[in-house]
C-alpha cells in the first residue's frame, strides 16, 4: 500500500510555529513531530511506501524524515516550486504511482484506521473516497427565515450538524486523467468536477479521535491531550 503525505503548505495560520519549521514537524509532546506519529501510524497499519509532497521549507523536512528506513517505510519526495492546491501536487507524481492509493495533510492527528479506507476505496469502485468526520457548529445568534420582507421563521442560536473532510483520502490514479501536471487543482475543484459527472465520492464516516492542527489553538489542545491519547494514536508504541 502506498500513501501520498501533503507536506508542501507554509502554515500560515499556525505563526509564530511554523516561522522556522514546516507544519508537519512541530512538536507534539515531548518526543515527536506530527509527521512522524503519521508516518509510524502508517507503516503499523502495513503501508511499504510513500511519497511526501514537499515545498515551504521542504529540506527540513526530507533532512527530518530522510529515506524513511527507521520506520519501515520506502519514502521519496515530490517538490512543489509553486502552490499547487490539494490535489494539483499529485499531477506531477502520477508516473510513480499505483492505481489506488492514499492521500492525507501532513498535519493531522487521529486514530483512523488508514489502511481500511485504502480498501474501502477498491472495494466501493468510486474515483474518489474521502473520510468524514461529524461536526456540530453552533450559532451565537437568532436565526431567521424570511420570505421577502416577513419573517416566517426563527430559531434561537440553533445547532447545526455536519459531515466534514478529515483531510484524508482513497484516490484512483484514473481520476486524475485529463487534468495537466503543473496547474493548480484543489479538493474543491476535483470533487465538483466529479459531482458534475455523476461519478460521485464515496464517504468513509469515521467518529474516532480526530484533530486538524490548523491554528494555534488546535495545536495547544494537541499538545495538552497527546499524554492522554498517545496510546490510542500510537498503539505498541
Amino acid at each position: 500500500m502506498h500513501a501520498v503525505i501533503l507536506a508542501g503548505g507554509k502554515g500560515v495560520r499556525l505563526r509564530p510555529y511554523t516561522t522556522a519549521l514546516p507544519k508537519p514537524l512541530v512538536p507534539i509532546g515531548d518526543q515527536h513531530a506530527i509527521l512522524e506519529i503519521v508516518l509510524r501510524q502508517l507503516a503499523a497499519a502495513g503501508f511499504t511506501g510513500c511519497t511526501i509532497a514537499i515545498g515551504h521549507l521542504g529540506q527540513i523536512i526530507r533532512a527530518y524524515v530522510g529515506d524513511g528506513e527507521r520506520w519501515g517505510l520506502n519514502i521519496d519526495y515530490s517538490t512543489e516550486e509553486s502552490p499547487l492546491g490539494t490535489i494539483g501536487p499529485l499531477l506531477t507524481m502520477r508516473d510513480r504511482l499505483p492505481e489506488s492509493f492514499l492521500v492525507m495533510n501532513g498535519d493531522i492527528l487521529t486514530d483512523l484506521d488508514y489502511a481500511d479506507v485504502l480498501t474501502q476505496h477498491r472495494t466501493s469502485g468510486a474515483p474518489l473516497t474521502i473520510a468524514t468526520y461529524a461536526r456540530k457548529v453552533h450559532i451565537d445568534f437568532g436565526v431567521l427565515t424570511t420570505d421577502d420582507t416577513k419573517v416566517v421563521g426563527f430559531t434561537e442560536k440553533p445547532s447545526m450538524d455536519y459531515r466534514v473532510s478529515m483531510g484524508v483520502y482513497g484516490l484512483s490514479l484514473s481520476t486524475l486523467a485529463g487534468y495537466t501536471a503543473g496547474l493548480p487543482l484543489g479538493f474543491d475543484e476535483l470533487v465538483l468536477d466529479l459531482l458534475k459527472a455523476e461519478t460521485p465520492p464515496h464517504a468513509y464516516a469515521f467518529d474516532g479521535y480526530w484533530l486538524d492542527i490548523g491554528r494555534p489553538d488546535d495545536y495547544d489542545r494537541a499538545n495538552a491531550e497527546f499524554t492522554s491519547h498517545r496510546s490510542l494514536l500510537l498503539k505498541g508504541a
